[in-house]
């Protein structure tokens, strides 16, 4: 039982799955998240593939930060929670069109015969001040903003809630770290996704090593 939460620290297959699972695949998938330099050259099919996976884990990645913090009360836990859901509420969007809508666009294209007629229509998504994807030639696209702002913030309140729940200072500075990476990198595509969310996994995986060693033995044979 943990004397500052009043809660005790559950470590089950479950937690431990999305916790650690959730954003370790995520960064591996962000491994082989294209560059772009034109569009219309990218690879379609590992574009729409990662743009389409990446939906679920995004909202799965915030979800386990805040399975860190499940239980806890104060205002830390409760400043993380309503970050990762902005972060969600804004990242989710911003790639869907970014990602999604310009891949499909990219094919339609391709399809049509006439390439050249759609790159009207692919640049003014992809160059778009709310949704777009390009950040080089203008401003980055306000739900990434406001996404990556939302997931620094919501690593932060995370690592101070579990600080203040006694775990160890490493393993929460892993957390604040990795919780910039978005805003660092300025993308979710390496280095930025796979610092970010394998960061994410790393301390996670910490976090619940320690809660589980503090567990007294039958309540480790009961979670696990």
């Amino acid at each position: 039982m943990n004397r500052r939460t009043g809660v005790a620290a559950p470590v089950g297959i479950g937690t431990v799955a999305l916790a650690v699972g959730a954003p370790l695949a995520l960064a591996v998938l962000e491994v082989f998240h294209p560059h772009v330099h034109d569009l219309m050259d990218v690879d379609v099919r590992l574009w729409l593939t990662i743009h389409y996976a990446q939906i679920p884990l995004f909202m799965l990645s915030a979800l386990a930060m805040a399975a860190l913090v499940h239980g806890y009360k104060g205002i830390a836990p409760a400043v993380c929670r309503v970050a990762l859901f902005w972060f969600a509420a804004s990242y989710i969007p911003f790639d869907t069109a970014a990602g999604v809508v310009t891949g499909v666009l990219v094919q339609a294209a391709r399809d049509s015969g006439d390439p050249g007629a759609w790159r009207a229509a692919l640049e003014t998504v992809w160059a778009h001040p709310i949704v777009g994807g390009s950040g080089t030639l203008s401003p980055p696209p306000v739900l990434a903003v406001l996404g990556a702002v939302a997931w620094s913030i919501g690593g932060v309140a995370a690592a101070i809630a579990l600080k203040r729940g006694g775990h160890s200072w490493a393993p929460c500075l892993v957390l604040v770290v990795s919780a910039f990476g978005l805003t660092l990198f300025k993308t979710h595509a390496s280095p930025g996704g796979p610092f970010t969310f394998g960061g994410l996994a790393i301390a996670a995986a910490w976090l619940l090593w320690e809660r589980r060693s503090r567990l007294p033995a039958h309540d480790i044979a009961f979670l696990s």
